[in-house]
Order: structure tokens, then sequence, then C-alpha cells
């Protein structure tokens, strides 16, 4: 089986489609979560969406997005981003984004998918002391997360402790990297985001998952940022979040 990897697209449609095109034909798509905020497109990503993903998981910034949770903990950007978003939803949309269920979901029964760690939804997991614990606790050998927005993942074989993070020579062409996940070693995976990475490089992120090579290909994909960025002025959301797009942070 074939699956298509995707996390943190928060609205951005141009970079899903983008996405959408590099991959190709799956057999599957997991959706690990903010699925919207932040992005212009809100409605048309999950329209997009919604008939794809055989799992979704909510992300954090969907919560705050369809009422779930207020706020409060979220930098004023952000927070006025969620607000944008709430307003634009359909009512359909609204209740799709509300009806997410909380990570971990197994997706396969070596998968599981979550939003951040699977100890706990918020959590990050950005170095391998913050993925030691959760190696060692999750119910199956993978769990791919986002949530960081940055690409990359942590393994464990018996005694031996990996990070691994993929590494690119351009930053302006379709690239990939290769990690194989054989059975009997246990891994946290992380796609990278879609719609705002923040490891440096502007281009859209995500993972194929081959089960029977038993290999996770990471991959990034150039797409239109000015499209994107437009569109989040259009919209009169704030700046800083479509000047990030092209840095990547």
């Amino acid at each position: 089986m074939r699956v298509l990897i995707v996390s943190d697209i928060h609205g951005n449609l141009q970079a899903f489609e983008a996405v959408l095109a590099a991959a190709g034909t799956v057999d599957a798509l997991w959706n690990l979560g903010d699925t919207v905020g932040y992005g212009a497109n809100p409605n048309e990503v999950i329209e997009r969406i919604r008939p794809l993903a055989s799992v979704n998981v909510r992300g954090n910034h969907d919560r705050v997005c369809c009422g779930l949770t207020s706020s409060q903990g979220f930098n004023p950007i952000a927070a006025a981003a969620a607000s944008w978003t709430h307003r634009k939803l359909t009512p359909e949309n609204l209740e799709w984004v509300r009806a997410m269920p909380q990570g971990p979901v197994r997706a396969s029964a070596r998968a599981m998918c979550a939003h951040g760690s699977p100890l706990h939804e918020d959590h990050y997991i950005i170095s391998m002391r913050d993925a030691w614990t959760p190696l060692q606790r999750m119910e199956t050998e993978i769990t791919f997360f986002g949530h960081t927005h940055m690409q990359g993942g942590f393994s464990q074989n018996e005694q031996e402790w990996e990070e691994d993070r993929p590494q690119y020579r351009e930053h302006d062409i379709a690239e990939q990297s290769t990690m194989d996940v054989p059975v009997g070693t246990r891994h946290l995976i992380n796609p990278g985001s879609v719609g705002q990475p923040r490891d440096g490089d502007w281009r859209a992120a995500f993972a194929i998952y081959d089960d029977e090579a038993e290999r996770i290909t990471f991959c990034r994909v150039p797409y239109d940022v000015a499209g994107a960025q437009e569109a989040i002025r259009a919209a009169a959301l704030p700046e800083r979040l479509a000047a990030r797009l092209r840095e990547g942070r």
C-alpha cells in the first residue's frame, strides 16, 4: 500500500494542490491535522481533502477554528487567523472539522496517526529528548505526527536511537529523501507542513509511506507561493502570514 501522508495544510490550497499533483497515484491519504487556520482557503482545502482522506485527526488550530476550544493560548496573529477562519467556514465544513477525532488514530496494523505526540495531541516532538518516551510507549511501531512543521523522523532499533532530517540540495525544484522503516523497529515520522513549513525551506512538504517496501519517502515540492500570498492579502489576514510563506519560517 502506498499512502500519502500530509499535515499542517493550514488552508493553503495552492500548496495542497501541488502536493496532490506531485504525489501521483496513491492507495490512501492520511491527514495529521491543522487542515485549517492561517491560510485563506479553508473551505476549498476541506472540500478537496474530504473525499480523499481515509484517516483524519484534529490539530490544535482545527479545534480553535471550529470553536471547540478558545484561542487563549495563541499569539495574536494565530488568534486573528482562527477567528477569521471560524467566520468563513461553511456550516457543513464547520461540522466536519468539529467531528475530526482526537489522535492517535490507528491507520493500519503497523501505524498510528496523531497531530502532536501520540501521548498528547498538543505536545511538540522536536528533539530526540521529546521522542524518547513516546517511542517506547506508543501502541504501534510507527506513529505519523505533525504539529512542529518540521520534516523528519526519530527511530529506535533495540538500544540504538537515531534522528533523521532529510538533506536537500536545492530549494526551487522537487526533491526526495528516503528512510527505511523495517519491521521490528519503531519510528516517529513527521511529513512536514504542506502549507506553512518552518524549517527554512518554503516548499510544500509531505511523505509517502510504502508499507510493502518498508520505506518512507520525504518530499518537497515548489508551489504557487505568490498565489497563496495574494489570497492571504485579499482576505485582509495579517501580512506576516503571507511573508513567512516565502521564508519557510
